[in-house]
């Protein structure tokens, strides 16, 4: 991936992700490959001589060649509506069948699905493609979207489409239900780390437990004093009363504790919290983990208030599938750190 793939990634969920929900919902010729592939989480597979009745098996959505004017195109529910920071066109694998321009328009539609009279507004205009490359766009527009359409000229295949962004929050205003504040389905999302060599950060705030240890976030084995760290912004600010920290799958790997820190953060961005973590409140003291296991705290937690982000440590480094912070939104919340 290039290196602005790799910023928004690590910035923004997919909102495209099938984990979140994403579907196709129409598509008009998937004839090679189901349209449904090309919103797997997982990246595209090249499998050497495998063919199904229709010709060769393709990871991604490929329709056949047209024999009359017009396009295809596909429309997709994402999984998690929000505002879009960029899209990725990625025709990995796909070389002599790529199609030579794609566009990308959406829509916002607050029940039910798109039909013959939805309005789409463009969000992405035509670009060339290429084959076998990623082709990562910018995406400038504040709006929030739950439906886009895909449009490739004149067909061709697409082997992932990768939609970042910022989920809007699920949170209805003046719930006093506790839920997971960081969970990425809430707008919770990951700010910033000390490594991620093995496993992304993004992925402690998935739905469900992880499925093996590359669903996790890893870092590479610490050879220097200190310890390594996650930043989270909640989706809501809230107060937490419970946190679950899960170990799934990391057996001779799991850190041997961690702790985490919190603070209502005011102002700034992204790119300064690093420093300012440093200094944060206590939230959880440290606490001794085990291999493959669901730790729970509830009473080890310290009521320090309404919180927006926290720090995750882990002692010295090694593996954390998820962290669930489970709190109480809090609205019209002011208070500075």
């Amino acid at each position: 991936m290039t290196n602005t793939a790799i910023d928004l990634a690590t910035r923004w969920p997919n909102l495209a992700d099938d984990r979140f929900g994403a579907e196709v919902l129409f598509c008009t010729d998937d004839f090679f490959a189901s349209a449904s592939r090309m919103l797997s989480h997982t990246e595209p597979q090249w499998k050497e001589g495998l063919f199904d009745d229709n010709g060769k098996w393709m990871d991604g959505w490929e329709s056949r060649r047209k024999r009359c004017e017009g396009f295809d195109y596909s429309i997709i529910r994402l999984g998690l509506p929000g505002t879009i920071k960029g899209i990725d066109l990625d025709t990995s694998h796909f070389t002599g069948n790529f199609p030579p321009s794609a566009s990308v328009d959406a829509c916002q539609c607050d029940s039910g699905e798109p039909n013959a009279d939805t309005r789409w507004t463009e969000i992405l205009p035509s670009v060339a493609l290429s084959g076998n490359a990623h082709h990562v766009h910018p995406i400038t527009d504040e709006r929030s979207w739950t439906h886009l359409r895909l449009n490739i000229y004149p067909d061709g295949g697409i082997a992932r489409l990768r939609v970042w962004g910022r989920p809007q929050s699920r949170i209805e205003a003046g719930s006093q239900t506790p839920i997971d504040l960081a969970a990425v389905v809430h707008g919770g999302r990951t700010l910033a780390c000390s490594d991620e060599h093995f496993g992304r950060m993004a992925n402690i705030l998935n739905p469900g437990r992880g499925i093996n240890m590359g669903d996790g976030w890893e870092t590479a084995r610490r050879r220097t004093p200190g310890n390594d760290w996650v930043i989270v912004a909640l989706g809501h600010p809230g107060d937490i009363q419970r946190i679950e920290v899960d170990t799934a799958h990391f057996k001779g790997n799991y850190p041997d504790s961690c702790s985490i820190q919190a603070a209502f953060v005011k102002g700034g961005t992204d790119d300064q919290i690093e420093t300012q973590s440093l200094f944060w409140q206590e939230l959880l003291p440290t606490q001794k983990l085990q291999a493959h296991e669901q730790h729970f705290f509830g009473p080890e937690v310290n009521p320090i208030g309404t919180i927006t982000h926290v720090r995750l440590n882990i002692f010295p480094d090694g593996g954390i599938s998820r962290l669930r912070l489970i709190g109480t939104p809090v609205d019209n919340a002011h208070r500075e750190s």
